[in-house]
C-alpha cells in the first residue's frame, strides 16, 4: 500500500496571493501529492513587520484562496498553538497525526538560504522531505553551500522527466524544483492597497474583495 503524500506549506501569508498557489499547484502536480496543508504562522519567528494582518485575517485569506482547490487543506494548527511559529515543533505535531505519511516541506529557496538560522533546522532536515523552489532573483544552486557536506547525497535536481518513486522513501531528500514563479510579493500587494490601487492581478477575487472590505494593511490600519 502506497503511504499518502502530505506536502507542508507554512508562511506568514501576508496576504496569500496568486503566486503561493501557483508554486503550490506545481509542486502537488510534480510529486503527486495527496494534499497540501496551507499553515499561516501565529507569529513568525524570522519577520518583524508592524502591517501583519491579524492571524485570523491571515487564516481566513487562506481558507478564501485555495477554496477552489480540493488537495489544498487550511490548517490553523500554528494559530491554536500561539506564541511564535516555529517549524521544528509544527512538524513533530503533524507526525504524530499523519501516520505512516511522507511529508514534503514546501518552501522557496530565500527562506532555503536562511534554514540555519532555523530552530533546529539539523534536525527538521531530518524529519521530512524538503521541496525546494525557485523564486524570482535567487539562484536554486546557491542553496547547495546553505547547508553542510554531508547533505550533499541526499539533494536531488528535478528534472522535466522526473517522477516521484518508491527508492525516494529511503531517507528524507533535499529537492530543488525549478517552476515558472510569478514575481509577486506579499509586501508590494499591501503597498498596493496602500494606495488605494487594483490587486486583482496578484490575489484571488475572494481576497481581494476580504482585504478591502475588512480594511487591510490601508493607511492608518
Amino acid at each position: 500500500m502506497n503511504r499518502q503524500r502530505v506536502g507542508i506549506f507554512g508562511g506568514t501569508f501576508n496576504p496569500i496571493h496568486k503566486g503561493h498557489v501557483k508554486a503550490a499547484k506545481d509542486v502537488q502536480k510534480t510529486f503527486q501529492l495527496d494534499k497540501i496543508l496551507f499553515i499561516p504562522s501565529y507569529i513568525p519567528p524570522h519577520k518583524a513587520s508592524p502591517d501583519i494582518a491579524s492571524p485570523l485575517h491571515r487564516m481566513k485569506m487562506v481558507e478564501l484562496a485555495i477554496s477552489p482547490y480540493p488537495r489544498f487543506v487550511p490548517s490553523s494548527i500554528e494559530i491554536d498553538a500561539g506564541g511564535k511559529s516555529y517549524s521544528i515543533l509544527t512538524v513533530a505535531k503533524l507526525k504524530e497525526k499523519f501516520l505512516d505519511t511522507s511529508m514534503f516541506f514546501i518552501l522557496g529557496v530565500d527562506a532555503f538560504l536562511e534554514i540555519e538560522t532555523w530552530r533546529d533546522h539539523e534536525k527538521l532536515l531530518e524529519q521530512c522531505h524538503f521541496v525546494v523552489i525557485s523564486r524570482p532573483g535567487y539562484y536554486l544552486r546557491d542553496a547547495i553551500k546553505t547547508v553542510g557536506k554531508e547533505y550533499t547525497e541526499r539533494m536531488v535536481w528535478v528534472s522535466d522527466s522526473f517522477k516521484y518513486g518508491k527508492n525516494q522513501n529511503r531517507g528524507h531528500k533535499i529537492f530543488f524544483l525549478s517552476i515558472s514563479a510569478l514575481n509577486i510579493a506579499s509586501k508590494d500587494v499591501r503597498e498596493k492597497v496602500k494606495e488605494g490601487k487594483y490587486i486583482g492581478n496578484f490575489v484571488a477575487k475572494t481576497v481581494e474583495k476580504y482585504i478591502w472590505q475588512n480594511k487591510l494593511y490601508q493607511r492608518g490600519k
